[in-house]
């Protein structure tokens, strides 16, 4: 009977997304992980806004390029976290409880091994990094400062992320939101501490940062034990499951590898603008860099909310749902990334100033963000499609795909362009555009050969539906 009762709790935490209305399923299921990453895009422009009003471009420049290395390593977190979503969805959709324990379990203690490894080698190689991507010199402490203090707290952002991405395959969106809101709430709070009363400037931006995922990773961990959650997180329970962990790594490696390459290419960029204009550019970028995360986030949100339909779905054979919820969220974040263009085209002006109020900052960073903004024009049709393409496990693709949109063309295109052309900013931010330009013809291809169609997560083509 209170195995029962403990299975029935357990199942409280999960919404079977193969069922009733899509368009429903979405919306419930992508506001609360929309307003989440709008949260949490918020606490990362609250370090920038904090430190850009109180300590100056030299900090500002600090928290972009410490930041960037950062994001690097939380990308690649990511990457691997979504191969467990995929699968985590489709045995959700197929009501297999047994393998979902054992991914859930699996990915967990992967994730802890991993940070137990990274932490080490970034202290190690932290300064040689900086000094490969020309960080300037009067951002050199500010950027050392950063990097050490969240690459120190790499643990919880890493465990808040994989606990999140596994409540999120499970189809709850909400307990998620709520945690991120609290860090949200705990990051500013310090950030006005740390950086505005006690000018601890970029190490009190990244201190604010880590702390608040702490909490927040914490908060988590006992409401899953409080849930009789399938992982108990006893010592005995972390354990890697061998068939479990390659299906994590074929299908996450992938856009584990994807995301480190985009994040590189961000570095390459990074590099180009600080050759480009120094200090006051790399604060420049750092901003308009936190003002498009937000941008982008509720794209990102929907992309996901597809990626676990989609992926339920086709566990349970039901392709035509899939697509359903491909074609709806489209629509959503097309409306609502075109909003934000005209935003941006009307008053970049006024985008940069939230930001701080240096006058050759304040230059640099509309330049770059009327030429980068054009990118918000392609991004919702990218990111959509690729949800559903993700949900069947078709990663590699994906992994091809940005590697051509990363490497061979966004960083040639921005150093053509912002340094052989002297085109400045205006021409570094046109290299984002070109390349999704280029991304998004390759994903209609993909699309229109039905290639797409085949479950590479389970293995076998997809038939219902078809």
């Amino acid at each position: 009977m209170g195995l029962m009762a403990n299975n029935e709790q357990s199942k409280a935490l999960e919404k079977n997304m193969s069922e009733g209305s899509v368009f429903k399923n979405l919306v419930l299921f992508s506001a609360p992980f929309l307003i989440s990453n709008i949260i949490q895009s918020l606490y990362n422009v609250a370090d920038m806004l904090i430190v850009g009003n109180f300590c100056g471009p030299a900090s500002m420049s600090g928290v972009n390029i410490g930041g960037q290395v950062t994001f690097i390593l939380t990308n690649i977190v990511i990457g691997l976290c979504i191969g467990a979503t995929v699968l985590i969805g489709q045995y959700m959709g197929s009501n297999e409880r047994e393998p979902l324990r054992r991914v859930i379990a699996t990915i967990i203690t992967l994730l802890v091994i991993l940070s137990l490894i990274i932490t080490p080698l970034m202290l190690i190689f932290r300064d040689p990094l900086l000094t490969l991507i020309k960080t300037p010199p009067e951002s050199i402490a500010e950027s050392r400062s950063y990097l050490t203090v969240t690459v120190a707290g790499i643990f919880f952002i890493f465990g808040y992320n994989a606990l999140s991405a596994i409540m999120r395959g499970m189809g709850n969106s909400k307990q998620p939101f709520y945690f991120v809101l609290v860090a949200c709430v705990i990051n500013i709070a310090l950030d006005l501490i740390f950086v505005a009363v006690f000018d601890m400037a970029a190490f009190g931006a990244a201190l604010a940062t880590v702390i608040s995922q702490a909490v927040s990773m914490f908060l988590c961990v006992a409401f899953l034990i409080k849930n009789n959650f399938l992982f108990d997180f006893k010592l005995s329970s972390f354990k890697i499951y061998k068939e479990e962990f390659k299906s994590i790594l074929r299908i996450g490696f992938p856009t584990c590898i994807q995301n480190a390459i985009t994040s590189i290419s961000f570095l390459f960029i990074t590099a180009i603008i600080n050759d480009i204009g120094g200090m006051f550019a790399s604060a420049a970028v750092g901003a308009v860099g936190k003002f498009n995360s937000f941008v982008f986030m509720p794209t990102m949100a929907i992309s996901a909310s597809i990626s676990t339909i989609s992926a339920q779905n086709i566990g349970a054979g039901k392709l035509d749902r899939a697509i359903q919820s491909c074609k709806i969220g489209t629509i959503m974040s097309v409306i609502i990334s075109y909003i934000f263009f005209a935003l941006v085209q009307i008053f970049p002006g006024e985008v940069i100033r939230l930001f701080g109020d240096d006058p050759a900052m304040i230059e640099n960073g509309i330049s770059y963000l009327r030429s980068f903004s054009f990118d918000f024009l392609i991004i919702p049709f990218i990111f959509c499609i690729n949800g559903l393409f993700i949900g069947g496990g078709h990663t590699l693709f994906s992994l091809f795909n940005s590697m051509l949109s990363s490497i061979l063309l966004r960083v040639p295109a921005s150093y053509i362009f912002g340094s052989v052309m002297k085109l400045g900013l205006l021409g570094a931010g046109m290299g984002a555009p070109i390349a999704s330009v280029g991304s998004l013809i390759v994903i209609i291809i993909f699309l229109i050969s039905g290639k797409w169609k085949r479950n590479i997560a389970r293995g076998g083509p997809v038939v219902e539906g078809l």
